[in-house]
């Protein structure tokens, strides 16, 4: 299946638009681009025809360096020896710990706060850890750019043979100008600030001549996306509860606990991450926002996120405030619990919006089971059914005011968890079933109901402008290109 089109629409706030190629233009600029203590690039930078989008749009295999490409235009993959040893920093670099405290530079008109704790990686470092970001090695891909698996030392930057040290992500920046900087500023910001069990750890970076890299504790599981729409077996419903808990945890932190109030603003499944025991932590911060201050009851800004997650009054004026999140939250449970997407055009019609589809479900008590996910096949507790339905309809309230406080989810979410009241007893559930096998025998309903057990990949309908790739989180697997659906 295609890829998810993601669109972004982003405020670009900033009273000039960098020209050229980034290069500092102003002493004050070439002084901060000094300090960051650029180191030459040795080895190559590799560029694969089948990864188009994921390798440098500058960079070309150059034949006249030795061992780093072949004529005819063929690109051969060159570790330069990276593998089996650790790559020391190249002649003049200060990167062997690289946790000393970071003054902020001025880079293309942005602040850039490094918080101490963060290591800085040279290009070549991250080049060897990802074996030279070959394919292998890739995570997933979007409009950021691709993240790659690497393994670097335990408490350094130096690469190490795969298997040992400490595995990584490795995050590439795709070059499409100012507003993929920005990005990547913002997800430094605050990533390198923020620190919560429940938020993906950065542990460092790199900037370099054009380069910029993030580098993140590796999440094994992956996405919650690549997960709850798989088409193997189903993700039981006790997981899918833990995963909900994890991620209101996080958005609570966000809006409640840190020191100052941040407004996510692309809650969704691709941007869930899960450890080895399904642990979630929420990752991608580059749409992240400040949340109002003072007296300020919104932050006003151009509209960005995507289509089925973004809350209709920020779609509607651009007014967004952490209710905008709650909303998208309410989306994603609706999604855990129902096994579809958010958007679907492969479904019938009517069943295109999942919020629009499931509201009339939502209130009602004997009708929530039409709600759940049919692969279940009666594997969930009831009682956690009937209240995660009745979360979802709060906060997908029309109106903000009325939609919870993530602290509110959080302590909502606590006592659904491993409930023991099993669905596939229960008179209701039966009584459902009955009814699926009735619409399913009959020539009208068997289409709707035999869609309901099938998942579109590109359903999504993205809002984003700047990227028309699938926005690139750590460990989101490409798109289908064999035509099925997933």
């Amino acid at each position: 299946m295609g890829k998810q089109q993601e669109v972004k629409r982003r405020g670009v706030e900033e009273d000039g638009r960098r020209k050229g190629k980034g290069k500092p233009k102003t002493k004050a600029k070439a002084a901060a681009v000094v300090a960051e203590e650029v180191v030459p690039v040795t080895g190559c930078w590799i560029r694969f025809p089948r990864l188009r989008g994921c390798m440098s749009s500058r960079a070309k295999v150059d034949s006249s360096t030795g061992g780093c490409g072949g004529g005819g235009g063929e690109s051969k993959l060159v570790t330069d020896g990276c593998l089996d040893q650790s790559v020391p920093p190249a002649s003049g670099s200060t990167t062997t710990s690289n946790t000393g405290s970071i003054s902020p530079s001025s880079i293309v008109g942005e602040e850039l706060k490094l918080a101490f704790q963060l290591r800085r990686f040279t290009f070549n470092e991250l080049k060897c850890a990802t074996r030279n970001f070959r394919p292998e090695s890739l995570l997933g891909e979007g409009g950021f750019g691709c993240v790659f698996k690497g393994w670097i030392e335990e408490n350094g930057t130096a690469p190490v043979k795969p298997g040992t040290g400490l595995t990584v992500a490795v995050k590439t920046l795709n070059h499409d100008g100012l507003q993929g900087h920005k990005e990547w500023v913002a997800e430094v910001d605050f990533l390198g600030n923020l620190q919560h069990p429940h938020l993906v750890k950065l542990v460092g970076y790199c900037i370099e001549d054009d380069q910029r890299l993030l580098v993140y504790e590796f999440m094994p599981r992956g996405s919650l996306e690549n997960h709850l729409f798989r088409k193997s077996l189903p993700l039981p419903w006790a997981i899918r509860m833990k995963i909900a808990l994890g991620a209101a945890k996080g958005l609570a932190f966000l809006h409640e606990e840190a020191e100052r109030p941040v407004i996510y603003r692309d809650f969704k499944t691709s941007n869930i991450l899960l450890d080895a025991d399904y642990n979630a932590k929420l990752s991608d911060f580059g749409l992240a926002k400040d949340g109002p201050e003072g007296d300020k009851t919104h932050v006003s800004t151009r509209v960005m996120g995507t289509y089925g997650y973004a809350a209709p009054e920020y779609v509607m004026t651009g007014h967004l405030t952490s209710k905008s999140d709650v909303y998208s939250f309410g989306v994603v449970l609706l999604e855990m619990m129902t096994g579809r997407r958010s958007m679907d055009k492969n479904r019938p019609n009517g069943e295109h919006n999942l919020v629009e589809w499931a509201r009339p479900y939502l209130g009602e008590r004997r009708r929530f089971y039409k709600l759940v996910d049919p692969r279940l096949d009666g594997n969930f507790s009831i009682k956690g059914a009937q209240k995660t339905a009745l979360l979802a309809h709060a906060c997908l309230s029309r109106d903000p005011k009325a939609r919870p406080l993530m602290s509110q989810v959080v302590e909502v979410l606590k006592p659904l968890q491993n409930l023991k009241d099993m669905a596939s007893s229960s008179y209701f559930f039966q009584s459902m079933q009955h009814e699926r096998r009735t619409a399913l025998a009959s020539p009208h309903g068997s289409q709707s109901m035999k869609a309901q057990g099938t998942f579109a990949r590109n359903g999504q309908q993205p809002l984003r402008s700047l990227s028309y790739g699938p926005h690139a989180s750590p460990y989101r697997q490409p798109p289908r290109t064999d035509g099925k659906r997933q």
